[in-house]
C-alpha cells in the first residue's frame, strides 16, 4: 500500500472537501518552511544557532537566535507565492506587508515561529505554530496597506491551523476544519507522510500540565482545582492524577493529542495588567482549533477561546485546553 504524503492528502482534500487550491499551496509552503526550521534546529551547536540574540521581541522576551532564524524562514518562504495578503508573527511588532513586487492572495498567515524557545539550548522539543485566516475583502487591493485590524478575527474564522514539533521525530499536525491529521517527516523521502489519521483526544484524563512554581500567584478557582487534583483518590475527584510540564506549549499539547490530558496556563497576579501569558492569535487560537477538532475543549476559564474577539495583534489570554471533562470542570469553578 502506497503511503499518503502531505501533498497527496491536500490534493484529495481539494477534490473531496472543496479545499481551495491556493490554500493547499499555502499549507505546502508552510510545511516546506517547517522542514527548513527542523534542519536548523537539529544542527544545534554544530550550526552555531544556539544562544541569545541579545534583543527582545514586542512582548519583552529575550529572542533566541533560532527565534529570529525561524521567523525569517517563514517570511521568506511565504511572501512571494501570491497566496497571502499579509503575515503576523509573535516576533514582530506589526503586521508584515507583502512586498509590492509580489501579488497578493486571499489569506492571512499568523505564526509563532519557534514556540518553547527557552528549551532550545537544553535540547528539549520545540515547535512552530501557525493559523490561516481569510483576508477581509477591503484589504485585498494591491495598493491597500494592511493593518492589524485585518487580523483581529475570532478563532472561529480560522480556515486552517497546525503546528510542527521538532522532537525525536519531526511531525506536522494539521486541521482544515474536518478533523486532525498527523504527518511524520520522512527525511529520506523528504516529505511529510500521514501517520496519524483522525486524531482524537480522550474525553476524560488523569494527567495535567501546569507550572506549579506559580501556584502562590493563581486565582482562587485554579488553586481549588489543582488542590483537588493533588488530593488524588482520597480527594473529591476520586482518582489519582499525574502532572507533566515541559514548558513548551507545542510539546505539552502534542502529548495531550497523543494520550489525553489537560494543559493550563492561567492568569496570575504577578502582572495584574496582563490577562494571561499566552498569545491569543499565535498560540491559543490555533491550538484551540486543533484541540476542538480532535474532540477536546478550550476555554479562557470563562468562555470558549475561539469565540473571543481579538482587540490587538499581541493580545494575551489564560488557557485551559485538552480533555473535555476536565476543561469543563475547571471552567465551572471559574463561573461558580
Amino acid at each position: 500500500m502506497s503511503r499518503v504524503t502531505l501533498s497527496r492528502y491536500l490534493i484529495e482534500q481539494t477534490r473531496s472537501q472543496n479545499t481551495p487550491a491556493d490554500l493547499r499551496f499555502l499549507i505546502e509552503v508552510v510545511a516546506r518552511a517547517c522542514k527548513e526550521i527542523s534542519h536548523a534546529v537539529s544542527k544545534g551547536a554544530l550550526g552555531g544557532v544556539l544562544g541569545s540574540m541579545g534583543t527582545e521581541n514586542v512582548q519583552g522576551e529575550v529572542q533566541k537566535k533560532l527565534d529570529v532564524i525561524s521567523n525569517d524562514i517563514l517570511l521568506e518562504a511565504n511572501e512571494w507565492g501570491g497566496h497571502l495578503a499579509g503575515m503576523a508573527s509573535e516576533e514582530m511588532d506589526n503586521a508584515y506587508q507583502i512586498p509590492g513586487k509580489y501579488p497578493k492572495g486571499a489569506y492571512l498567515l499568523v505564526f509563532d515561529p519557534l514556540d518553547g524557545s527557552s528549551n532550545i539550548d537544553v535540547n528539549v522539543s520545540v515547535g512552530t505554530i501557525f493559523s490561516v485566516l481569510r483576508c477581509p475583502s477591503e484589504y485585498l487591493s494591491q495598493n491597500e496597506s494592511l493593518n492589524e485590524q485585518a487580523f483581529q478575527q475570532p478563532g472561529t474564522k480560522q480556515v486552517a491551523a497546525g503546528y510542527a514539533i521538532y522532537g525525536p521525530q519531526t511531525m506536522l499536525i494539521l486541521t482544515l476544519g474536518n478533523g486532525v491529521m498527523g504527518f511524520t517527516l520522512d527525511r529520506e523521502l523528504g516529505s511529510f507522510v500521514l501517520t496519524h489519521d483522525n486524531i482524537s483526544v480522550p474525553t476524560s484524563t488523569a494527567e495535567f500540565a501546569i507550572n506549579m512554581s506559580n501556584q502562590r500567584h493563581w486565582e482562587a478557582p485554579v488553586k481549588r482545582y489543582v488542590d483537588e487534583l493533588l488530593a488524588g483518590k482520597e480527594g473529591p475527584l476520586g482518582k489519582n492524577y499525574n502532572m507533566r510540564w515541559i514548558a513548551s506549549m507545542v510539546a505539552d499539547v502534542h502529548r495531550i493529542l497523543t494520550r489525553g490530558g489537560l494543559f493550563m496556563y492561567p492568569r496570575d497576579d504577578r502582572e495584574p495588567g496582563k490577562a494571561g501569558k499566552l498569545r491569543l492569535m499565535y498560540e491559543a487560537n490555533p491550538m484551540s482549533f486543533i484541540i476542538e477538532q480532535a474532540g477536546g475543549a478550550a476555554t479562557d476559564g470563562v468562555q470558549r477561546i475561539l469565540d473571543i474577539q481579538p482587540t490587538s495583534l499581541h493580545q494575551r489570554v489564560p488557557v485551559f485546553l485538552g480533555s473535555k471533562e476536565e476543561v469543563e470542570r475547571v471552567t465551572g469553578y471559574h463561573k461558580a
